[in-house]
């Protein structure tokens, strides 16, 4: 059993697809197939319940899964012990996090001179067990769930704009309000990637007395603003306020909504982690004066 046959296996368990799991590698997608299968029979059991529609995890592959991060993160943590680099922080990311990000990561510098970042952007889901398991020492959450063997920190709540093209009526106005947008589509990232952003704005949405016209779905972020900008159809979205000043577009404009739409944002962090409390308790006070920062 190799340690890179563990790791192509948890990628794919965590993707649930062979093709994203290949991706996030950067490997073609039958080798990741190929180790598995060898790891499959060396173990003598099935892993994943490979179906047309569908990749499952088997009862034998839910079982191995824990062990599987856990002896990766054994790995990683023996890799730090030895390396000549000081040891730093594998900080998860969330979308949207824009000038709160370089601000935080400025106040670390401050705090602990020397010490290396490693950012990691996951899915929320992923952040979670890769804290709970010690791959990641911290990730940024949002209206999280609590998870054992996790806390999280509150630090800050993070309000939503409208984006809009710039010949939308709403454009130059100084507040918009979800009625105004009923009739245009939304485009808004599917549930399974940000399940908390989806769930306030489409509430918010029903609470304003409509449901949304659903538009496209996938795609970066930046895509999304160019289909907005391009004006060939209505169309409209939300981005954080936080990145929306870190994004420069004439054919497309960002407003406040006019009743707060915003969701908490959290550090979340593996309970009882010693090895990394010097380090991470630097990271939750530069987080903390990010925070008065914007509060001043």
């Amino acid at each position: 059993m190799e340690l890179r046959q563990l790791g192509y296996f948890v990628t794919v368990a965590e993707e649930l697809h062979f093709g994203r799991a290949a991706e996030r590698l950067h490997i073609v997608q039958s080798a990741v197939s190929q180790q598995v299968r060898r790891l499959e029979r060396e173990l003598g059991a099935e892993l994943f319940d490979r179906s047309p529609r569908q990749v499952r995890l088997t009862p034998a592959g839910e079982r191995l899964l824990p062990e599987a991060r856990a002896v990766l993160a054994a790995a990683e943590r023996a890799r730090s012990a030895v390396g000549a680099r000081p040891r730093g922080l594998r900080l998860g990311t969330c979308t949207g996090l824009g000038e709160h990000l370089d601000r935080v990561l400025a106040r670390f510098a401050e705090q602990a001179p020397g010490v290396p970042v490693e950012l990691v952007s996951v899915h929320a889901g992923e952040r979670f067990a890769r804290v709970a398991d010690g791959r990641l020492d911290a990730a940024f959450v949002r209206a999280a769930e609590p998870v054992s063997r996790v806390r999280v920190v509150p630090l800050w709540r993070d309000p939503l704009v409208a984006v809009v093209p710039a010949g939308h009526p709403v454009a130059t106005r100084a507040e918009a309000s979800l009625a105004d947008l009923a009739e245009a589509p939304l485009a808004l990232t599917a549930r399974r990637t940000n399940p908390a952003l989806v769930d306030l704005v489409v509430g918010a949405c029903h609470a304003a007395g409509f449901t949304p016209v659903r538009g496209p779905v996938g795609g970066s972020l930046q895509d999304t603003l160019a289909t907005i900008g391009a004006g060939a159809a209505p169309l409209w979205t939300v981005v954080y306020a936080s990145h929306a000043r870190l994004l420069r577009s004439p054919r497309v404009a960002f407003v406040p909504f006019a009743a707060e739409l915003a969701l908490e944002t959290g550090l979340a962090v593996r309970d009882g982690a010693p090895d990394a409390a010097a380090p991470l308790d630097a990271f939750l006070a530069a987080c903390a004066a990010a925070a008065d920062d914007l509060g001043s």
